[in-house]
């Protein structure tokens, strides 16, 4: 790993029983740079389109299609019961997501680019200016979702971003949520929504099925500084022939996975950046946990002025589900 990444305090000892002390891209460098290094950037990238031009709908359009309901069905909730995750087909329109990759293209160029991992991370996109990303990111019909999977009566926004792997940009390691939310209920899911199709050498993102997976990885201890986390998650589930869905995502597709979900994905070995805008929720009355960590990142700005311990209620927690 290149220790330039973390602080001289965070590269002394490997706990992460501290807070982070950096920005938002350095962490995603840094935990980037925990993920198998065997399976790293690629050397030669698969020539793949852009997405298809079409016609980029309206305000009120964009805002009727993210208000509008979806009719999600009981196989779905159970199926997310049952794997700790679902992917959805035909949520969004192309319009939808063409509207909404334009905005990222946009609001990308005119930021400091991806860190030197190749990763872009941009957080807070409903706070940005951005009508469109707004819109996303208070979706009640994306919100709504995620309530009747988690089966609550309403769900808080976390907090949104979005995920960029540039072309080349190496694996996203192991990991599972609720190890970086400092949140403290099991009622926490998170979207992914692909700006574009996602085939597989743009590396999707791939789930171990299974709502108790989480406990085959239990004993492998975490580490701040090296892969071997990455590598022994892996090998746990190998060992223990856990099911790993890596499947592509057709445009409109998106997915939810609960956040104790195992997930990663592989490198972007295509010509094209892997767009995504990602928004978790949290099941409305949660509390902040008694001791966030450096691995929740900075939490501070997604809940300012949430007290530890405290039921998470802030201005930028709002209720999204209706």
């Amino acid at each position: 790993m290149d220790s330039r990444i973390l602080s001289a305090e965070h590269a002394r000892e490997s706990g992460v029983d501290r807070p982070w002390e950096q920005t938002n891209e350095d962490w995603w460098d840094w935990y980037l740079s925990l993920a198998d290094a065997r399976d790293g950037a690629p050397t030669e990238l698969v020539a793949v389109d852009p997405p298809d031009a079409v016609a980029l709908p309206t305000l009120d359009e964009l805002r009727e299609e993210l208000a509008t309901p979806y009719e999600l069905g009981s196989e779905a909730v159970e199926r997310f019961e049952r794997d700790g995750y679902v992917k959805l087909r035909d949520v969004l329109s192309p319009g939808a997501l063409a509207a909404g990759r334009a905005e990222v293209l946009r609001l990308a160029a005119a930021g400091d680019g991806p860190g030197r991992s190749g990763f872009l991370s941009m957080d807070l996109m409903w706070r940005s200016g951005s009508e469109v990303l707004e819109l996303f990111a208070l979706s009640p019909r994306i919100g709504r979702i995620a309530a009747d999977l988690l089966q609550v009566a309403e769900v808080r926004l976390y907090h949104d971003n979005v995920l960029s792997k540039e072309p080349g940009c190496g694996r996203t390691p192991w990991h599972f949520d609720a190890h970086h939310f400092p949140i403290a209920s099991r009622d926490v899911v998170t979207s992914w929504v692909p700006l574009q199709a996602i085939p597989a050498p743009m590396g999707p993102l791939a789930f171990a099925a299974g709502k108790d997976v989480w406990k085959t990885a239990e004993a492998v201890d975490f580490s701040s500084t090296d892969d071997s986390y990455d590598r022994g998650v892996a090998e746990a589930f190998r060992a223990a022939d856990v099911q790993v869905d890596d499947s592509p995502f057709a445009l409109g597709e998106i997915s939810f996975h609960h956040s104790w979900c195992f997930h990663y994905a592989r490198p972007n070995a295509t010509t094209q950046p892997r767009m995504v805008h990602a928004s978790t929720y949290f099941a409305d009355g949660a509390r902040l946990v008694d001791e966030p960590t450096m691995v929740s990142g900075d939490w501070q700005r997604f809940m300012p002025g949430a007290r530890p311990g405290a039921v998470i209620d802030t201005p930028l927690n709002p209720i999204v589900s209706r």
